[in-house]
């Protein structure tokens, strides 16, 4: 049987669990993803889902970073309203990977929206929880998003995940957070 999703085909199920069971790991990090980071692991790793065996595509985030992306993504809001030409700023490289300089207007735009950031750390305007997604229309398997109130995601944090996530056991914080830039609290210290 030819499965559309091949997340739920039993024959690449049963290659992945060989494939974990050899590296003594409960997940397979997805490798080439350059987002990947001590805040940020894309990994596989094998659930159920309505009594059978699924590969979930997981995107596993600290609260942190997750509270980062959503102040960004409304100072951008904040820039489009007030500069109706901004389509986000882009930059580029010059022959020797150097940065290149940017142009005056994206450079107003850059400080306009570290402004805005900044009034919306200050303010706690955004607040962010610990949540789970599942999209069962993913194209392989099924998609996990899910952000901790963790300090970074490491093996210990993954496995720790997965096994209660399997398990039905695991547990989310349900308090709002809001968090200030990193910058910031260096020059607190």
């Amino acid at each position: 049987m030819k499965y559309r999703n091949e997340g739920f085909d039993p024959e690449i199920i049963e290659a992945l669990k060989k494939e974990l069971a050899s590296s003594g790991k409960s997940f397979k990090v997805i490798e080439g993803e350059e987002e990947n980071s001590d805040e940020f692991v894309n990994f596989l790793f094998i659930g159920m889902y309505e009594g059978k065996e699924v590969i979930y595509d997981a995107a596993l985030y600290t609260l942190r970073l997750h509270h980062s992306s959503e102040v960004y993504e409304l100072a951008e809001h904040e820039a489009a309203k007030k500069f109706p030409n901004f389509n986000g700023i882009k930059y580029e490289e010059d022959e020797n990977g150097n940065l290149k300089p940017l142009s005056s207007e994206d450079e107003e735009i850059g400080w306009f929206i570290t402004e805005i950031i900044m009034e919306i750390e200050e303010e706690e305007t955004v607040k962010v929880q610990e949540f789970i997604d599942i999209d069962t229309h993913h194209d392989y398997g099924i998609g996990l998003d899910a952000s901790l109130n963790v300090e970074y995601i490491d093996d210990k944090v993954i496995e720790k995940f997965i096994k209660e996530f399997n398990d039905d056991t695991i547990q989310l914080d349900e308090t709002f957070y809001a968090f200030q830039s990193e910058e910031e609290e260096d020059l607190e210290e």
